[in-house]
């Protein structure tokens, strides 16, 4: 049975409706004689005509998309001049579907695939992430064979987009992207580095993180040495993201943070010592002076926090001061002082006291999927409430500790973090005698869930 086409569609509308061509043309906007011309077959149909024509029969935008792919695309010979247009208002509409079926037909052609990257790049830069996703894909399998930097730089993209609530979906991107980050220009090198780092930093990957943050102050130190030279010579243009002199002094901050959750304190004061040491740096500049100072109090309380962490007791007051006025450094740095308190039997009740409505905040924020860098968000709250958990059943707190297990718990499955899981469930079979029956069958729904996720099965019996 032949499909109907969008003229007849618009001809059985008018018929249906004892609708005129002209009463139609004044309804939709669109020239009568055009309307006719279009009825007819003498004049393809445009796309913001397609809009108008759909808008005056009264339909859902999109809704003759399909239709229109069949019979300007792959019935007739496409041209930019109108893929272009379509290929915009599906992403605008999230019509995936059809954009999936008319990269298909233009990757028949190699033509296509400078204007389909600087499309994707567009979608990118407005959030159009999914529909970006498909041009970046197409482009990178059209450039699979040719090791090109615009291949390189499509995974990256890639990358970057595939990073989510999901541990492992964000292993998963990280290892797949790695082995392009050398293929990138050497500024964008620079900018992967730091998010391959940072995504292996919240996946507690600490040997990658180390491998990622040498390569970053390595690379970032080359270029700094040598930039001025090299601008001079080539006419380099292009600037990454943050000063450069940042991206060492971040190598430091990372490593910092890598001898300090392995517990090797005396290395981490050593990269510490390292970021604070800045006479090195040339730039002046308002943005560098604000950069080099925020660095500086990273410095003082990351100090702070290391003598917490050997035990020091007396320095939480000052370093609870710093931690107070930022909010970045809120979570993280309660979560450390709540891994000091169970490890050496400290009282932190009044600054738990002091943060409920922070911590409460905090809550809420990561069940926000439009929040800023939700994977790590997400994975700094999974371990902290299950930390605070823990310092609750250590001051006999059952109750509220089986709260903060259970919220734990929930965003372990969700996100898939294997080891928390682990943690809480241990946690809570010590407590699953106190807990109220409707606790414990939400508690074995969530390992259900968990089982059917990723046939991970953990006996609770």
């Amino acid at each position: 049975m032949k499909q109907m086409t969008i003229r007849a569609e618009l001809a059985v509308y008018l018929k249906k409706n004892g609708i005129t061509i002209n009463q139609f043309a004044e309804v939709s906007k669109v020239n009568s004689g055009t309307i006719s011309n279009i009825m007819n077959g003498n004049r393809p149909i445009a796309m913001q005509q397609l809009d108008r024509i759909t808008k005056g029969m009264g339909l859902e935008e999109g809704c003759f998309y399909d239709m229109y792919v069949e019979e300007c695309f792959i019935h007739s010979n496409p041209n930019w001049r109108r893929l272009r247009p379509f290929l915009y208002r599906c992403a605008e509409l999230d019509k995936l579907e059809c954009i999936s079926r008319v990269i298909g037909i233009m990757m028949d052609s190699l033509s296509y695939t400078h204007p389909l990257f600087d499309t994707a790049e567009d979608f990118f830069a407005q959030g159009k992430y999914e529909a970006a996703a498909l041009l970046y894909r197409s482009v990178a399998e059209s450039e699979k064979y040719q090791h090109s930097e615009r291949l390189a730089f499509c995974q990256y993209r890639l990358f970057t987009i595939a990073l989510g609530g999901d541990q492992d979906v964000n292993l998963r991107a990280a290892v797949q992207f790695e082995g392009f980050v050398n293929r990138l220009d050497e500024v964008d090198q620079l900018d992967a580095l730091k998010v391959l780092a940072n995504t292996y930093s919240a996946l507690r990957h600490w040997d990658k993180v180390m491998v990622m943050t040498k390569e970053l102050g390595k690379k970032a130190s080359i270029q700094y040495n040598y930039n001025n030279e090299r601008a001079r010579k080539n006419g380099v243009q292009k600037e990454p993201a943050m000063p450069l002199f940042s991206y060492i002094l971040y190598s430091y901050v990372l490593r910092s943070v890598v001898y300090r959750e392995l517990g090797d304190y005396d290395r981490a004061l050593h990269y510490i010592n390292l970021y604070m040491d800045m006479s090195w740096i040339r730039e002046d500049t308002e943005e560098a002076l604000q950069l080099m100072d925020q660095c500086m109090g990273w410095a003082q309380a990351n100090i702070f926090l290391l003598k917490i962490l050997k035990g020091d007791a007396a320095m939480l007051p000052e370093y609870v001061t710093y931690i107070e006025d930022r909010k970045e450094e809120f979570l993280p740095g309660l979560f450390k002082i709540l891994q000091a308190a169970n490890h050496y039997d400290f009282n932190v009740d009044d600054i738990l006291q002091r943060f409920e409505p922070e911590i409460s905040d905090f809550r809420d924020q990561q069940r926000n999927p439009k929040c800023y860098n939700r994977q790590i968000i997400e994975d700094r709250h999974t371990f902290f409430m299950a930390e605070i958990a823990l310092y609750y059943i250590r001051r006999g707190k059952y109750e509220l500790s089986i709260k903060y297990i259970m919220d734990s718990l929930e965003n372990s499955v969700r996100i898939n973090n294997e080891s928390c899981i682990i943690k809480c469930v241990g946690m809570f079979e010590q407590l699953r005698h106190i807990a109220s029956l409707e606790t414990q069958k939400e508690y074995q729904n969530l390992l259900r869930i968990n089982e059917k996720k990723n046939c991970f099965v953990i006996d609770s019996a």
